[in-house]
């Protein structure tokens, strides 16, 4: 009988002990799930051990291109056929006669298909467990996206997050033990420096062009151009510039230094054709480093912002110069106007203030000031130097989550039965409260898209598909209108970082399978 007894005791110990082991390992692996190890490589970089002057020898790519070249993958997208609304139709509107008359004579139709469509571009593995940064615009009104990796695998993959603001996404394929690129530093990039571009243009196999760094910090408004709405606050542009050849379908894919270090994502061509003619812009890595691990960790990028408009005077015209007295400067960034609830009012900074310094580092265009606060988030701190009258001035800012610029709102229940949860315009304390211009509420959660996607009672939502949301009614409006899935920002009530979710409306969205299979899908046309 003892030794029965004795024998269950050391059963149970060693359960216990092989279960501890199980469940601290199962913790480490989601604690560290994305995260690149400090000073480990990848097998990828084999071609590096032993080989010192690699790096030395600036005429022969070989071996940066054959360690980099596994982790850049091709990612194809599909979108599902939609019915839209006609804006140009005005048959059912009685207020309007001549829109009757008009748009049954010139047969103008209530709706509008507009077909399914493939597109394809560029992605680089960052981690070996299947995380991978591209460009926002690769993969944003994606219904289904597929990856083939160098070894001809294609996943099924998901997206994290995306980010209009850099242009950038992470998306996820489910396999481990993959090849991937180490970051490097954008910041010891240098003008001349060789660099190699990596992608599969025009729906080609994985292809390498090398080049050189022709300009830093630059800004090609290209961000703004393509802004909706209050999102072009949050627009980052700090491009690195090279004469590496890109061409559709290059987008998302590596630029890479001669060490094989991801040094940014080709995401922009200057051309009058649309396909290379002499210049390519890169995100610098420093920013992709820093967006990619904020949509892997919370969903959504923490930015941290100083609540200021400016002009760049590097680039302003005499005429606007005039209009604000600044005519005698040519270099800086001239503040417009300061948010009365925003981290720059707060420090003393006014309107009619010149910034010239951040951090003691010369801000002489608005793309340098993108590169300084790319990898910045609420809750920095700042050393701005500006003139103010001729004299200068320095001044400590604390960033905030938000613009500031608190707006009124009339507070409004919605119960939205197919998201399963109650959607509650904030009051204006609340938003004043959580530094927010306004949002919507969501309590009541019970089953629906808002449980599945792991969205928490009174989680606050500020923005839905890019666009800022103020109340219950706007975000109810976006939701009807959406096909498929909404992707949702916001905060919880006194938290310090902003989450990201994705809400499924219902309408599939394809096979979620991720298992890797050995054939390709149809040719895609290309896309950028």
């Amino acid at each position: 009988m003892k030794f029965k007894s004795a024998l269950l005791v050391v059963f149970i110990s060693a359960a216990t002990a092989l279960g501890s082991v199980w469940c601290f390992a199962k913790y480490e692996e989601y604690k560290y799930a994305g995260v690149q190890e400090e000073g480990k490589l990848p097998v990828n970089y084999a071609s590096f051990y032993g080989k010192q002057n690699a790096a030395d020898n600036s005429i022969d790519f070989t071996s940066a291109a054959s360690s980099a070249t596994p982790a850049v993958v091709h990612i194809k997208i599909q979108t599902k056929a939609k019915t839209v609304q006609n804006p140009n139709y005005n048959g059912d509107d009685d207020s309007d006669p001549f829109g009757q008359l008009f748009g049954q004579l010139f047969n103008q139709p209530k709706t509008y298909q507009i077909p399914s469509q493939r597109a394809s571009g560029s992605g680089v593995i960052v981690t070996d467990d299947g995380y991978i940064v591209t460009n926002n615009h690769v993969v944003q009104d994606a219904d289904k996206i597929t990856v083939t990796t160098s070894d001809k695998k294609v996943y099924t993959a998901r997206v994290i997050g995306t980010d209009p603001g850099s242009d950038l996404a992470v998306i996820k394929i489910d396999t481990k033990g993959l090849p991937y690129l180490v970051y490097g530093n954008s910041d010891n990039v240098k003008l001349g420096q060789w660099v190699l571009a990596i992608g599969y243009p025009f729906t080609l196999d994985v292809t390498v062009t090398a080049g050189i760094v022709s300009a830093k910090a630059r800004d090609i408004g290209i961000g703004r151009q393509n802004a909706q709405g209050n999102s072009s606050n949050s627009i980052i542009e700090s491009y690195l510039q090279t004469d590496a050849a890109v061409n559709p379908g290059n987008s998302g894919g590596a630029l890479i230094n001669t060490n094989g270090e991801l040094i940014g994502i080709n995401s922009a061509i200057a051309s009058p054709t649309g396909s290379y003619s002499g210049y390519s812009f890169a995100i610098p890595v420093n920013i992709v480093k820093k967006v990619a691990a904020d949509i892997i960790k919370y969903g959504a990028v923490q930015r941290g912002y100083m609540g200021l408009s400016f002009m760049d005077l590097s680039i302003a015209t005499n005429k606007y110069k005039s209009q604000y007295n600044v005519k005698d400067y040519n270099s800086g960034l001239y503040v417009t106007d300061v948010a009365k609830d925003g981290a720059a009012a707060a420090a003393g900074i006014k309107s009619g203030d010149i910034i010239t310094k951040i951090n003691g580092l010369s801000i002489l265009s608005s793309g340098e000031l993108s590169s300084v606060m790319g990898d910045k988030k609420p809750g920095d701190k700042l050393s701005v130097t500006y003139l103010r009258a001729g004299k200068e001035n320095t001044s400590t800012i604390t960033l905030k989550n938000s613009l500031g610029d608190l707006s009124s709102l009339t507070a409004k229940d919605l119960a939205n039965k197919s998201l399963g949860a109650n959607l509650t315009t904030i009051s204006p304390q609340e938003a004043s409260q959580n530094g927010l211009r306004g949002g919507v509420k969501v309590t009541g959660i019970q089953g629906g898209a808002f449980q599945k996607a792991g969205v928490k009672e009174g989680f606050i939502i500020i923005d839905a598909n890019n666009t800022m949301i103020k109340t219950a009614d706007q975000l109810n409006k976006l939701i009807q209108s959406s096909n498929g899935s909404v992707f949702i920002h916001g905060i919880y009530p006194n938290g310090e970082h902003i989450y990201g979710y994705r809400l499924d409306l219902g309408n599939s969205n394809g096979d979620n399978n991720n298992t890797p299979n050995n054939g390709d899908d149809d040719d895609d046309d290309d896309g950028n």
